[in-house]
């Protein structure tokens, strides 16, 4: 289980957590259905009965499988219909796109980051990881996962300084070079390893768990994570096309250290720009272009 490093944060672990609960079930759900798919005995009852706990995803995904984009045509009234018009191949992608949109139906104001950054951070970065992920020959469901939840720390962190926290505290690019700098002087503890927290309470893999922790790359030792290396990697791509957050931009310079340590070269980056670009408008086109 993943402790907080000194500085204690402000916040007392079980704080973080409770505000983690908080959200909307579908990250626990994710962890499941990541479960699910690894395992080459489950079915697509067992992933649609799953989907069924939770009403409001699963209402989400019944809508989203009825777009034209998945062949449908208004006729599905289901999970059951929703899992197998889509398959395996592919209800990562529509659950984690479910996830995206109730995530980002707000602002995070302490952050200064609107709910249609936030939406397109986390698909693009989701889909981008994917993309590099097939190009280094690593898993893509793993780091489409962690590309989704590498926001996390930073939901959490904006939740639970709500009433903590004066107007003029929030951060500012022109005060503070980077969203960790500020994190540390105003919590104790930065978005990693918050969402390491929150992720290893929630039986994560430590793979996508440590990955997103040392995904910043901010320590030598962190280059010795392949998952932290790419989506670091990943990260740059939406960088490049301007769908990342003020506050991190530090982070991303695409550097032939960080190439080698993802096994990626860097002729890889224009098939997985090529689909990545593709896959992000699907995704938008399914939410109805917001």
């Amino acid at each position: 289980m993943s402790a907080l490093p000194a500085p204690l944060s402000i916040f007392p672990r079980e704080k973080l957590l409770q505000v983690a609960r908080a959200l909307p079930a579908d990250l626990q759900v994710l962890s499941s259905l990541g479960e699910l798919l690894q395992n080459p005995n489950s079915d697509l009852d067992q992933v649609a009965d799953l989907l069924r706990r939770d009403v409001a995803m699963a209402a989400r995904i019944v809508r989203i499988s009825n777009s034209p984009l998945f062949g449908g045509s208004g006729g599905i009234a289901s999970v059951e219909e929703a899992v197998n018009r889509v398959g395996f191949g592919e209800i990562l992608k529509l659950v984690g796109t479910a996830t995206a949109a109730r995530f980002t139906e707000s602002a995070l104001d302490h952050y200064g980051i609107g709910a249609h950054r936030l939406r397109a951070n986390m698909l693009y970065g989701a889909l981008a990881a994917e993309a590099l992920a097939r190009q280094a020959g690593k898993d893509p469901r793993i780091a489409y996962t962690a590309g989704l939840l590498r926001p996390l720390g930073i939901m959490v962190l904006d939740r639970a300084s709500r009433g903590h926290t004066a107007p003029g505290d929030a951060y500012a690019a022109a005060t503070w070079p980077s969203y960790s700098a500020w994190e540390g002087q105003m919590f104790g503890v930065d978005n990693c390893e918050v969402a390491a927290l929150i992720l290893g309470e929630w039986r994560f893999p430590a793979e996508l768990t440590e990955g997103i922790r040392a995904h910043y790359l901010a320590r030598p030792a962190d280059f010795e994570q392949p998952l932290a290396a790419l989506l670091n990697l990943a990260n740059g791509l939406s960088h490049r096309v301007s769908r990342s957050f003020a506050g991190e931009a530090c982070w991303w310079e695409i550097t032939p250290a960080k190439l080698q340590a993802a096994g990626l070269r860097e002729e890889d980056f224009g098939p997985a720009v090529v689909e990545t670009e593709r896959a992000f408008a699907h995704a938008i086109a399914l939410l109805g272009g917001s």
